[in-house]
């Protein structure tokens, strides 16, 4: 597996135990629905949070959280759109984004809540 796909993988891990450990509910990781992809979803309290995580190495030439585009939120909203409508959800979504940066053998984590809105498209 190439570094790239091996540091994103070990994010994602990092991030749901991030979330765990914060009293969220992980309902599902990489969920894929035809070409979308949604990182993570989750449950905190009665939100329906979707998560799109960003990991870096130390020497990242742009921050994780600013990888996040208008294209990559409109394609998470229409991702998420489909999740609610799949599961037939009736409650209120927020879209996180956790970011990032490999230190050594950790993590250093950051996470955005509501960083973004449906708005976007």
């Amino acid at each position: 597996m190439n570094t790239h796909l091996k540091t994103g993988q070990e994010g994602e891990e990092a991030a749901r135990a991030f979330l765990h450990k914060k009293g969220y509910r992980i309902l599902h990781s990489n969920w894929r629905f035809h070409h979308y992809e949604l990182d993570i979803v989750a449950m905190d309290d009665e939100m329906l949070v979707v998560v799109e995580v960003k990991t870096r190495a130390d020497d990242f030439l742009i921050a994780p959280d600013e990888a996040v585009d208008q294209k990559k939120m409109r394609r998470t909203i229409t991702a998420a759109d489909a999740y609610v409508r799949y599961f037939n959800l009736e409650m209120p979504v927020r879209f996180d984004i956790i970011a990032l940066v490999k230190k050594g053998e950790g993590y250093q984590i950051d996470h955005y809540e509501d960083a973004f809105l449906p708005g976007v498209r």
